[in-house]
């Protein structure tokens, strides 16, 4: 049975390991430095922390559920006592993209991130509908990388990854390259952005007269319908009228270079200001 050290079980994403975790064949040492978090798992998992070091004693993996600013202080904190072959997990690629992660040739370096659950799904359980981040009842995707490590350690990190994750349905192996593009690139700085920009717009409908709610009920109504469409979950075409309105309006709201975004030094430089 494989000893995992798991940092930061206590926080918001340790937590949700934590629970998962329970009742795999992995046995998961638990790491957490805030009262707060030790009570969290104490009264609801009835789990005892231990100190980095009793964490590490045999551990054949790492797993780093702390927030990315955090991630190169931990490291560099736990570097020397790690025993070549350490599989060493992130839970997002932006640490790992801007080089906080040690310099240690002879540890597997693994990134797995969830894609959480997709609007368009089969779920009928209401609970699994209400998990919007995934990872407790409904069925979620996930993307893994292998950023250096021998190739048989990615089977390992993966099995890992889908126990994290629970449910999983498709797995996706992308490179760390590719995951920056997806987090912070597609997911943050486009897909968070126009979100942003649709709730903006609701906003400035209600201010012009509308109901909040006769907005709210339109809009969330026609981003299902309108969402379908586009992502190819039906067949369908667009009125003349919205195609008219797609070809006016796209250049109203979008800056022609705006796919400049996704440009190595772009990325990169998102990465910088989150980490």
């Amino acid at each position: 049975m494989t000893k995992i050290a798991l940092f930061g079980a206590g926080g918001k994403m340790g937590y949700r390991l934590s629970t998962n975790f329970r009742g795999s064949r992995y046995t998961i040492a638990h790491v957490e430095v805030s009262p707060a978090g030790c009570e969290r798992l104490k009264t609801g998992l009835d789990i005892d922390t231990v100190s980095p070091d009793e964490a590490l004693k045999g551990a054949e993996a790492v797993i780093l559920a702390v927030p990315d600013t955090h991630i190169g202080k931990v490291m560099a904190g736990i570097e020397s006592k790690l025993k070549p072959g350490t599989m060493v997990i992130a839970l997002d690629a932006a640490a790992p993209f801007a080089g906080h992660l040690s310099d240690r040739p002879d540890l597997t370096y693994f990134i797995t991130h969830p894609c959480h659950p997709p609007i368009f799904n089969d779920e009928t359980d209401m609970e699994a509908k209400r998990d919007h981040f995934g990872g407790v009842k409904a069925k979620q995707h996930i993307v893994s990388a292998l950023m250096q490590g021998p190739e048989a350690d990615y089977a390992r990190g993966e099995e890992i990854a889908q126990v994290i994750w629970a449910p999983v349905m498709r797995s996706h192996r992308v490179t760390v390259e590719q995951m920056a593009l997806l987090e912070p690139g597609l997911s943050e700085t486009v897909c968070a952005s126009l979100l942003m920009v649709m709730k903006e717009a609701i906003d400035e409908v209600v201010d012009r007269g509308v109901d909040r709610q006769t907005a709210t009920d339109f809009l969330l109504g026609h981003m299902n319908v309108l969402g379908a469409v586009i992502f190819g979950e039906t067949e369908g075409v667009f009125s003349d009228a919205c195609n008219k309105a797609i070809e006016f309006g796209k250049p109203a709201l979008m800056r022609d270079d705006w796919k400049r975004v996704f440009e190595p030094d772009e990325i990169a430089a998102s990465i910088q200001r989150i980490t």
